[in-house]
């Protein structure tokens, strides 16, 4: 396998597990029952464009670094991924959050609800575990193509089981366990960085 499709799979599946059970799929869900599905998905697919771009921008600029301070660094940003999702994932239920979201339909442009999608989702992915990842994976493999992809096509796969499915998803999946679970392996991969910088 090459080191690109390694780089790829890894973004993906990273990325994929971040994001399940995050903010950015239920802000998608809960875009989704005030707004057309279509008008979700291509303004939230928009935003993770930009903010993948900006992650691997961030990432790349890591590479010119030595190799033992890139090793700090993204043993840092795992770290914060970890700290991130761990805080979440062992954060008390708050049951009936986002029932207040949900209101009677109005009629809106595609537009307006498209250019609503992107600046809700291009917020709550500023400084996200997905984005820290996405720049930690781009510095350490230095295939920052491969995992701006990766990183992409998960955050879009996320969007669009958001889209599909509705909000009867949330109750068959346990999101607080995939975040305890996704920031544990965070906090693995922040180990490894650290031990890497310290035997490099």
């Amino acid at each position: 396998m090459s080191a690109a499709l390694i780089a790829f799979v890894t973004a993906f599946a990273l990325v994929m597990a971040v994001e399940l059970p995050d903010k950015t799929f239920v802000a998608t869900l809960v875009l989704t029952t005030r707004f057309p599905g279509k008008a979700v998905l291509v303004g939230v697919t928009a935003a993770f464009a930009v903010q993948a771009l900006i992650a691997v921008g961030f990432g790349s600029v890591l590479t010119f670094l030595p190799d033992q301070l890139v090793s700090v660094v993204v043993g840092v940003l795992f770290g914060v991924g970890a700290a991130m999702l761990l805080r979440e994932g062992y954060r008390p239920a708050d049951d009936g959050s986002h029932d207040a979201a949900r209101s009677s339909a109005t009629p809106v442009t595609f537009r307006r609800a498209a250019l609503t999608s992107f600046g809700v989702l291009f917020a709550a992915e500023w400084g996200d575990a997905s984005q820290l990842a996405t720049a930690g994976l781009v510095a350490r493999s230095a295939q920052p193509v491969a995992v701006g992809l990766g990183s992409f096509a998960a955050l879009v796969a996320v969007a669009g089981l958001a889209v599909l499915l509705g909000r009867k998803i949330r109750t068959k999946l346990r999101p607080r366990l995939l975040q305890r679970i996704a920031g544990f392996v965070f906090a693995g991969l922040s180990v490894l960085a650290f031990g890497s910088a310290l035997l490099g």
